[in-house]
């Protein structure tokens, strides 16, 4: 098995803001992320894909291909965006990195799978400080 890795970035905003709670409530849980007038990360998505090279080509995955896939799919739906306001798949979701890494996974895994015989996504890291990432490997 060989991992093949693509990395991308954006920027976006968004809230950490449950509805439900009262802003009081918001601001113990959440800090400063909670602003009501939001903040924004210089995100970086790294996304692995696994499986065996095809013999014709030597590629587990085109990362040309993949780079393209990820940014009609991904990056060009929440780059420069509020993750909150503008991101439809965001829609009546929290707006946490697990949440985002989740709905990336979403959408990524079944096109990564009709694209390719044997290749399929592994795992998507989304590092959203130097100090804050999250990974995810499809598992619920």
């Amino acid at each position: 098995m060989v991992y093949v890795i693509r990395k991308e970035h954006f920027n976006a905003a968004h809230r950490l803001y449950n509805p439900n709670w009262s802003e009081e409530k918001n601001d113990e849980v959440f800090g400063p992320c909670a602003n009501k007038n939001w903040h924004g990360h210089n995100f970086e998505l790294i996304v692995t894909v696994k499986g065996n090279p095809d013999p014709e080509t030597g590629f587990v995955f085109d990362l040309k291909e993949l780079g393209k896939l990820i940014k009609k799919e991904i990056i060009d739906k929440v780059d420069h965006k509020n993750l909150n306001m503008d991101v439809d798949f965001m829609s009546g979701k929290l707006a946490s990195c697990e949440n985002l890494v989740m709905e990336f996974w979403k959408i990524l895994a079944p096109k990564i799978q009709s694209a390719s015989t044997s290749a399929q996504l592994h795992k998507i890291h989304l590092v959203e400080t130097n100090k804050n990432s999250v990974e995810y490997y499809g598992e619920i």
